[in-house]
């Protein structure tokens, strides 16, 4: 990949954004901050831990467009230390971001764990692979219905953890299921100890030995 400019500056504020920030007074904070590209041992667990993620493209003339995509943990690959991959499963055939990519390679990802209050925006150049089945199939999710005809492939530019101000606090309905049947395992365990020691007593209370 060719060397360019992965400052804040030369991927996401234009001219017009830092007069912005000049004018209400946020230009110093900005102005030598830099972002890493290649993926960290912390960036990773959290990408491959995430269920859902938002996918941002652009047609050629700037229409913006997003789309949701999700999966079990693990449906968001990190192929290597700057290229993150995953399925492109069969949806509802409009084929808007396939379309977008074909004349405008420019896409960001922003993933957001409610549970944890962190949030990940990745900016990076995509690409849709259609001619190699052996990555398309490591790349589809197992045990589902999901079916995939291309694989999209997204090389990193840039990456920044978000601030985790304002990020509602949601948990999954499986970690919520599990959680639940954990304690009602835990509740059934204790019961089963209890009524163990109801029964000593009563026992000893009607023979008068000393069980304990």
């Amino acid at each position: 990949m060719s060397d360019f400019d992965r400052s804040p500056d030369g991927l996401v504020f234009s001219p017009a954004v830092q007069n912005a920030q000049r004018r209400l007074g946020s230009r110093r904070v900005y102005e030598a901050v830099e972002w890493p590209i290649d993926i960290s041992d912390d960036l990773e667990r959290f990408i491959t831990e995430q269920r859902s993620v938002f996918l941002a493209t652009a047609s050629a003339d700037g229409q913006p467009y997003i789309q949701h995509r999700g999966g079990p943990p693990g449906f968001l690959h990190v192929l290597d230390s700057r290229t993150i991959g995953m399925a492109d499963v069969r949806g509802n055939r409009q084929y808007v971001t396939l379309g977008n990519l074909s004349e405008n390679d420019r896409v960001q990802l922003f993933l957001i764990d409610y549970a944890q209050a962190k949030r990940v925006k990745i900016w990076g150049r995509g690409r849709m692979v259609e001619d190699d089945s052996d990555l398309i199939a490591r790349l589809t999710p197992e045990g589902g219905r999901a079916r995939a005809d291309r694989a999209l492939l997204v090389a990193v530019e840039a990456w920044d953890m978000n601030c985790p101000q304002y990020i509602p606090h949601r948990l999954e309905a499986e970690d919520v299921t599990a959680a639940f049947a954990e304690r009602d395992a835990r509740i059934a365990e204790l019961e089963h100890e209890v009524a163990i020691l109801q029964h000593r007593v009563s026992v000893r209370d009607a023979c008068g030995d000393d069980l304990w």
